[in-house]
């Protein structure tokens, strides 16, 4: 028996070093793109896909998240005495159900692997999803639900996957890919970070994944791997040929929002996206880019 997916991990205990001074105070999760921040596209793509609990994996600083998905009283009174209605009900739409919503700390920066480990007693022994609030996809049906569809049928385990440039196959864990089936690969090996000489592939795993919860005692090894940390996509490679494991290749487009390019990027994409600010923005960026060519 195929067993649901209801949990979600967000490991968010991440320095965001890339975006100082802005983090510096903040959390670069709460980064907006547009009008929302990262960490909330994150977890409204996982309420889009049934998931029922919200685990997320924290460190110093990031109180302004815990925050952001709870009540905050005196906002919400001064937009209702305003008569501020569609605001008090996005502001409100954001706050997570009691009992829904986890936080645990990574006291220490070991690696992914040890931000997911952290949420071991959470997760209990449930498949679990896990989201990395970096990448945003953009698509017409969110990306945990196009891979919960694909988990129904096969279970096991399962990670999103794109086609990378092959000299970029060192930035990301490499699948040595297997028998494809529709938008689903078989994934025979993974590896992390490889050389560009080395890659099995250029089929690269991407921050969404459903996991069976043998993945934690894989990590609980804590096995060191490329970085001097402890990887996930080492702990994932361990349970290959003991159940399935898929790749799925996602419709969407992916915005790696770690990086300041991507990030600008990513505003731009679901900017335009937005009927209510497309054509004002496109207005703006051609006589940007006009001013620009001058």
């Amino acid at each position: 028996m195929i067993k649901r997916v209801r949990k979600a991990i967000f490991p968010v205990g991440g320095l965001g070093t890339r975006f100082l001074p802005a983090t510096k105070s903040m959390p670069k999760e709460m980064l907006p793109v547009v009008d929302k921040p990262l960490i909330q596209y994150a977890v409204e793509e996982a309420k889009a896909a049934g998931i029922e609990e919200f685990i997320f994996v924290t460190g110093r600083g990031k109180q302004a998240i815990e925050d952001h998905f709870d009540y905050s009283y005196e906002l919400e009174e001064t937009l209702r005495t305003r008569g501020k209605n569609d605001l008090l009900a996005q502001a409100r739409d954001v706050v997570l159900g009691a009992g829904a919503i986890f936080y645990t700390r990574q006291q220490e920066p070991l690696g992914l692997g040890h931000a997911v480990w952290c949420a071991r007693a959470l997760a209990r022994d449930e498949p679990v999803a896990v989201l990395l609030a970096d990448d945003l996809i953009l698509s017409r049906k969110p990306v945990l639900a196009q891979m919960v569809e694909d988990y129904d049928r096969v279970g096991g385990n399962l990670v999103a996957v794109m086609e990378v440039p092959r000299e970029h196959v060192s930035r990301y864990g490499i699948l040595h890919p297997g028998a494809e089936r529709g938008r689903m690969v078989e994934v025979k090996g993974l590896v992390e970070k490889p050389k560009v000489a080395d890659a099995p592939s250029n089929l690269a795993v991407i921050g969404r994944y459903i996991l069976q919860p043998e993945i934690f005692a894989h990590l609980e090894l804590k096995q060191k791997g490329a970085g001097g940390e402890i990887q996930l996509t080492d702990g994932m490679a361990r349970m290959i040929g003991h159940g399935p494991f898929h790749g799925h290749r996602f419709e969407g487009t992916r915005f790696d929002c770690g990086d300041k390019v991507g990030f600008l990027e990513a505003t731009i994409a679901f900017a335009l996206d937005r009927e209510d600010i497309r054509e004002g923005l496109k207005r703006r960026l051609g006589a940007l880019l006009l001013d620009g060519s001058k």
